[in-house]
């Protein structure tokens, strides 16, 4: 019997290299479907005597959470946290976790992923703090995030969030955790959880020279969402032409397009994991998914696909940004299945003579009597920002995690005072070392290429020795 390799995550945490993933628990319960949860439960025992003995859920996966309670800790149980946008308190979050130790009839969660819709409200920050507190605390054995982009994975680990994975859309078609993503994962021992390996079930046999399906009418969230990737990366025709290479591949070493489209991503070494999703009292797939761990590909078979991908164009974005900007991948193609409202960052207040003030709350500003932004009808006006989070310095040593944070703030406040980045047209920016200036002048460039505003460097001893880097702004709303 094939053995399934497992990957060490951390301190009492090992996790078998296919996931299975719980999220399609939701579908099957859309719309008040009944489904029975104890039947369910006995349904995951087929995985866990193959060797497949971790499984990934979320407080948002239906009964997701209440199935594996069910079934017991003969499984690693991975959950998420996606709290709504706004204002996050230590007690939201004590709640959250202590709802989920509840539902999963555990001490302790395995691993608690944490998603945010925005980073433009530190509360995201605010929020993987207190869930710090908790794993020192040990209701939590190890702190994981969802669907984070690289610039902010940077943010929170350089602050000092013990993060062990990040879970990412990664596949033969949307290959965006392959490059700067990847990068970070290995230099900061962060693995990534790769789910949507196999399209929601597009990358199979099933599809193969088929004709382009009625995207209105698909019957399954999965393939919902999946079908606006197809699309975004280039249509029907571009992602036929990956099938027929991957069924080339396929063919050579007698496996099937799932298994090779698995290999593929589990073969990068940023990867621990893939998760593939379980449909559990509908169907299980145990003895295809072990024969993963018998397939070798080889750097033919690595061309091969190359060449299937060579048609398709790359994702927008980053990681996680399909939940952030559009255009939205998600299975509705906007958030309105997920999120109701997104609430202003920063509080705005009254300024003189018909002015608008935003506040973020330092202790500097009300020391020295500044705002952190000052509208007059269009024109805004940012004061210099540094890395701080009420008291807390953010980033480290880093200067592009400080960067990232900085440009967070600037566009929390223009989005409380109804503008946004887009609307900038003027950076200044103040680095207290001169070797800093090609990092910062990097990640102004990741924030800022699709704007062009006018920017000036230069190099400043800077008040508080924690600040590698300050950055003042001005905007025209509507610009």
């Amino acid at each position: 019997m094939t053995s399934i390799p497992r990957y060490f995550l951390g301190d009492g945490l090992s996790v078998s290299r296919v996931v299975s993933g719980l999220w399609q628990i939701a579908d099957l319960e859309r719309d008040g479907r009944e489904f029975d949860v104890d039947q369910a439960a006995l349904a995951m025992s087929p995985y866990v005597d193959a060797g497949l003995t971790t499984f990934d859920m979320a407080d948002h996966y239906g009964s997701a959470e209440l199935v594996a309670g069910i079934f017991g800790d003969r499984a690693e149980r991975l959950t998420k946290w996606t709290p709504k946008p706004g204002p996050i308190s230590r007690e939201d979050v004590r709640e959250a976790v202590e709802r989920s130790m509840t539902r999963l009839r555990t001490d302790r969660i395995d691993l608690l992923q944490f998603h945010t819709w925005t980073y433009a409200d530190p509360s995201w920050l605010d929020a993987l703090f207190h869930l710090q507190d908790l794993k020192r605390e040990g209701l939590i054995r190890h702190i994981g995030v969802t669907n984070f982009d690289t610039a902010h994975l940077r943010v929170a680990v350089q602050s000092g969030i013990e993060i062990v994975s990040n879970q990412v859309s990664f596949s033969v078609l949307d290959a965006r955790a392959g490059g700067a993503m990847a990068a970070f994962c290995l230099a900061h021992k962060v693995r990534l959880l790769a789910y949507g390996t196999l399209l929601g079930g597009f990358l199979s046999e099933a599809w193969l020279g088929r004709e382009e399906p009625d995207w209105n009418r698909l019957p399954t969230w999965s393939q919902m969402k999946y079908g606006r990737f197809i699309r975004a990366a280039g249509g029907w025709e571009a992602f036929q032409l990956l099938l027929r290479r991957l069924d080339e591949v396929a063919v050579k070493h007698g496996v099937t397009i799932p298994l090779v489209a698995e290999r593929a991503i589990l073969d990068n070494e940023a990867v621990a994991a893939i998760v593939v999703g379980a449909r559990l009292t509908k169907s299980e797939h145990v003895g295809e998914t072990v024969r993963l761990f018998d397939l070798e590909l080889d750097d033919e078979d690595r061309e091969t696909i190359a060449r299937g991908r060579k048609g398709l164009r790359k994702i927008p974005g980053d990681c996680g940004d399909e939940y952030r900007k559009p255009p939205y991948l998600t299975a509705t193609g906007d958030l309105s299945h997920h999120i109701d409202a997104m609430p202003p960052p920063y509080p705005v207040k009254p300024g003189p003579k018909g002015r608008t003030l935003v506040v973020s709350g330092t202790n500097w500003e009300g020391l020295a009597g500044f705002s952190r932004a000052h509208r007059m009808d269009d024109r805004i006006w940012i004061s210099g920002t540094t890395a701080t989070h009420v008291g807390r310095a953010i980033g480290g040593n880093d200067p592009r995690a400080q960067f990232h944070f900085i440009i967070d703030k600037i566009e929390g406040a223009l989005l409380s005072l109804g503008a946004k980045l887009e609307d900038v047209v003027r950076t200044r920016i103040y680095v207290r070392n001169t070797y800093d200036w090609e990092d910062v002048a990097l990640a102004h460039g990741e924030r800022f290429r699709h704007i062009m505003p006018a920017n000036t460097l230069v190099q400043a001893d800077l008040i508080g020795d924690e600040y590698l880097v300050e950055v003042e702004a001005e905007a025209v709303a509507g610009s």
